[in-house]
């Protein structure tokens, strides 16, 4: 079994605890009553962190989960309208620390880097939508060994994204966020010189469709709350929690 396939497996048994406590957190449930969320491995274990790492969520080279070094490089305008025209897109599907996942790419880099529960319907339906004059062809082997050069190998990626220009530059102010921290729409907004544009950055970074390597899960609201995360909260707040106790 490939080494994410097993990371992901438990990933899914993490989120699932991390779940049943948030939603049964006012009666206290009792040891019995998570054991049918979460394995035993989980239940023996000092905390959800701890088993994470026990499991293998960081490298096999490293206790930390290390930021990437990306290389960003937005569509031009002429290509944007092209919408993908003479661009062929290899995307495939796969398994990653945080869950089920598709990943595409373009020989200019990476575009697109998504999760999914049971379905990927709704995630290769946005890959042709965005890219709508591209050639798609499937690859899950190659897109498995992209994925592993990414969680595994911590090799630097190039990216090459498809947004307005307003998008894009808020894709690149989110890159700064760096990792253990988070930020708000709010701080967003000021630093791209437009702070009452809260509600344009909040659906700027919905429209991101390149999960972990653009930051977009290190942007919160200003009451603190975990909201609007593409790939579901419980996700986010996992990944937050990780990058937090294992920042360097």
């Amino acid at each position: 079994m490939n080494e994410l396939e097993v990371k992901n497996r438990y990933y899914e048994d993490i989120k699932k605890a991390i779940e049943y406590f948030e939603n049964n957190y006012s009666v206290q449930p009792k040891l019995k009553d998570v054991a049918s969320h979460a394995k035993e491995k989980l239940l023996t274990s000092k905390s959800i962190l701890d088993t994470s790492l026990d499991l293998g969520l960081s490298s096999s080279s490293s206790s930390r989960f290390h930021d990437l070094f990306v290389n960003f490089v937005g569509v031009t305008p002429n290509e944007y309208k092209k919408m993908g025209k003479s661009l062929t897109i290899t995307y495939g599907f796969g398994f990653s620390p945080f869950g089920k996942s598709m990943i595409a790419s373009t020989s200019k880099g990476i575009c697109s880097l998504e999760f999914y529960e049971d379905s990927h319907n709704d995630i290769f339906t946005r890959l042709e939508s965005t890219w709508r004059n591209a050639e798609l062809i499937q690859d899950d082997t190659k897109a498995q060994e992209l994925l592993n050069k990414i969680f595994i190998d911590k090799e630097k990626v190039n990216l090459f994204v498809k947004g307005t220009n307003f998008q894009i530059n808020v894709w690149k102010a989110i890159l700064n966020i760096k990792k253990g921290e988070v930020s708000t729409y709010s701080d967003v907004a000021t630093l791209l010189g437009k702070p009452k544009a809260l509600r344009a950055v909040a659906t700027a970074i919905a429209a991101n469709h390149v999960g972990i390597l653009i930051h977009c899960h290190r942007v919160i609201s200003k009451t603190a709350t975990m909201s609007g995360y593409r790939w579901g909260i419980g996700r986010k707040k996992m990944i937050l929690t990780y990058e937090d106790n294992y920042n360097e």
